[in-house]
């Protein structure tokens, strides 16, 4: 588990790299946030989460019954992940902030629909230009 990589994966690189080409700016991995989002675009209040299905807990009643080992780890420290996500959650939207989680499995099979949400939010800001 320890070669798993908790950030710059390649879907978050992916994401990163189609949003940077076209014109947006962004700060990555900003440790002083909760949650340490992955993407940030300050300007429009926007936090970006790119999440591991087996670590944030991608349709976890179907899945935590298919762990077999050590149990007693996984399924509490998968859980505590899922409501500290809601908690960052909650937090950015009492500041104001928009919230986009998009599993891995997404960016990677549907990045059109992915981009076209995070694009659709931009527009509705008067200087924020659709490239």
């Amino acid at each position: 588990m320890s070669k798993i990589k908790s950030q710059d994966t390649k879907p978050e690189q992916k994401l990163r790299k189609f949003l940077w080409g076209i014109g947006i700016r962004y700060r990555k991995n900003v440790k002083k946030m909760p949650g340490t989002p992955d993407i940030v675009i300050s300007k429009y209040k926007l936090v970006i989460f790119v999440d591991g299905e087996f670590w944030h807990g991608f349709n976890w009643k179907e899945k935590k019954e298919k762990i077999k080992s050590n149990r007693a780890f996984w399924i509490p420290k998968i859980e505590r992940n899922m409501q500290r996500d809601r908690m960052n959650e909650i937090f950015y939207i009492k500041k104001g902030w928009k919230v986009m989680r998009f599993w891995e499995h997404e960016i990677k099979k549907e990045f059109n629909v992915c981009v076209s949400k995070i694009l659709d939010y931009l527009d509705a800001f008067p200087d924020h230009e659709s490239s």
